[in-house]
């Protein structure tokens, strides 16, 4: 039977206590989770998943490699809210994904990642493709099953997609045994999920929520510093209501983008390590700090000791276990972000009267502007990033590797719009952003989608341009192609006395033939009179796009703070 069979045309869920097999209860368990799309790879190990998946017709989309079907899930989760699901195979398949799980749990995305396993019987006997993938992801996983009932897996499924979604999201990973996807039982959805050591604190409590009501009255320095956690939580109408009604400045985390316009009178702009001057100044300065779904780490905060000197920091989080870890906190409200902020909106308190703070603030953000040289024989990368801005009014969905394109894209791609950032935060992953960018285009398939990328990151994942050819998906490819890893040899610059080790490429693949070898429209620019012509022709052409843009090759991200120092250290701030 091929794929044009009725099952496929006509997939129906089945009844409750209907007796099948643990791969058939897998799939109809996803379309019980309304789970839309797939990303994964076969393999031995689940071939009987496969061969249901082919049977049934779940939309499902082959990666090249299995790192590119997790950071697929990843963006996708990112922009829909809801987990990205990725299927692989054991052994080598389930360690290939060993990154992207990583990513997600520190950057909070949901996903629940099915690894295929070796028989239940040979567990343990170093059989071929086996792997102790419970071992290795329980440290990055917020939970990890292992099936060796088929009963069992209706109950660990929805226990995963509860578990990856609600408190603070993460990954969850099912490791199924090829035995259990083949044995029968009897399938049952229908049972309620009941984990009492697993009660995520949702509403705030209101003696906390007044106390931070009430120094907000009191402050005359007050800053709003908005983290991924508002996102999330899906709380961007309340932040945009309580910062607007109360007149507190705000700045953002890089996750945080988007939360609150970044083009709204009251936006400072992303703080931290490559953050703005009045960003970075207003944290120092502030005598109240109201952090909400940011987790204070280092690339925020500097030098601890050098932190927000002068401010009381109160901290809105889901997870407790962030309060208090690495920054002292003196109001701290646990609960969802969305909840926390309603409550404060729905507070009759004083409101104060910030002028002068404001005053001083819009001072520094007209002597300390982000700035580049403007040159007329090489192309800047801060001037695409405008530029790209400037063509996609800023209502594009942008992805991004790490490194200095994603500084540039951070700090002069003006974000109104929230779920419109995808990039890799707290582990940093080279080779996120172009797979991240196809996740995204699924869950947003009305919307553009621009993957700016480094010309480093991109080689790590661009196999994935096959999905692009299969599917005809219209994501646009931004290369800021440095000949370098750019942050790399930035650092080894400023740190390392110009001692550039391995950091600047001899030789590079010519791009645009790449581009074409996947069927894929490509053109190189290096003259800066050509670049906003050619970005236009590229954001309007119908379907996938790869631009090697030639940038200028050791330019550097400024501002910056430095390793060591603080908010108030910051080099580079001025021409």
């Amino acid at each position: 039977m091929g794929p044009e069979t009725k099952e496929m045309q006509d997939r129906e869920l089945k009844d409750e206590s209907q007796e099948m097999t643990g791969a058939s209860m897998l799939i109809q368990a996803l379309a019980r989770e309304n789970v839309e799309v797939v990303f994964g790879y076969p393999g031995g190990a689940n071939l009987t998943t496969y061969d249901e998946i082919y049977r049934t017709g779940m939309h499902h989309v082959l990666a090249r490699h299995e790192q590119g079907a997790v950071h697929a899930a990843e963006g996708y989760a990112r922009v829909s809210g809801n987990p990205g699901v990725c299927i692989v195979t054991s052994g080598p398949g389930a360690t290939n994904v060993v990154t992207g799980i990583a990513d997600a749990m520190i950057d909070s995305l949901p996903l629940v990642v099915i690894t295929g396993q070796v028989a239940t019987n040979a567990i343990g006997t170093d059989a071929f493709q086996e792997a102790d993938v419970i071992g290795v992801t329980m440290p990055i996983t917020k939970h990890n099953f292992q099936a060796r009932e088929v009963e069992d897996l209706p109950r660990m499924i929805k226990e995963a997609f509860h578990i990856a979604s609600t408190g603070r999201p993460g990954p969850v990973l099912i490791d199924m045994p090829k035995d259990i996807a083949a044995a029968s039982g009897i399938f049952n959805y229908d049972q309620p999920v009941e984990l009492p050591g697993y009660q995520p604190t949702v509403v705030p409590n209101k003696l906390q929520i007044k106390k931070l009501a009430d120094a907000l009255t009191a402050a005359e320095k007050p800053v709003v510093l908005t983290g991924a956690g508002v996102l999330h939580a899906g709380g961007s109408d309340e932040l945009y209501e309580y910062i607007t009604k109360q007149q507190i400045p705000a700045a953002s985390t890089l996750l945080g983008l988007g939360a609150f316009p970044g083009t709204h009178d009251l936006s400072l702009g992303m703080v931290g390590m490559h953050g703005t001057y009045t960003a970075n100044m207003a944290l120092h300065e502030s005598d109240l700090l109201i952090s909400i779904g940011a987790r204070f780490d280092d690339r925020v905060t500097g030098a601890l000791k050098h932190f927000a000197p002068n401010a009381k920091v109160a901290h809105i989080d889901i997870d407790p276990a962030e309060i208090g870890k690495n920054i002292e906190t003196e109001i701290p409200v646990v609960g969802d972000a969305k909840e926390a902020l309603r409550m404060l909106n729905e507070y009759n308190g004083t409101p104060g009267d910030f002028t002068k703070w404001k005053e001083q603030l819009a001072a520094w953000q007209e002597e300390y502007p982000l700035w580049y040289h403007e040159e007329k024989d090489y192309l800047k990368p801060q001037h695409l990033m405008e530029m790209i801005y400037e063509e996609t009014k800023g209502e594009a969905v942008v992805t991004t590797d790490v490194g200095q394109h994603q500084m540039w894209a951070a700090q002069y791609y003006k974000f109104d719009r929230p779920d419109s950032w995808v990039t890799s935060g707290g582990l940093g992953t080279m080779g996120f952003g172009f797979p991240s960018a196809i996740g995204a285009q699924f869950a947003a398939p009305d919307r553009q989608v621009v993957a700016v990328l480094g010309d480093a990151g991109f080689q790590m994942t661009a196999q994935e341009m096959s999905i692009l050819q299969e599917l005809n998906l219209p994501v646009k490819i931004i290369l800021v192609n440095n000949a370098s890893l750019g942050m790399v040899r930035q650092w080894q610059e400023l740190f390392y006395d110009e001692r550039y080790s391995n950091s600047i490429f001899p030789i590079q693949p010519d791009f645009v033939k790449m581009a074409e070898a996947y069927n894929i429209k490509g053109w190189k620019i290096e003259d800066p009179k050509e670049m906003h012509q050619a970005l236009r022709d590229a954001l309007t052409y119908d379907g996938p796009v790869l631009m090697d843009c030639r940038v200028e090759k050791e330019e550097n991200v400024y501002p910056m703070i430095a390793p060591g120092k603080g908010h108030h250290e910051m080099e580079g701030i001025k021409p």
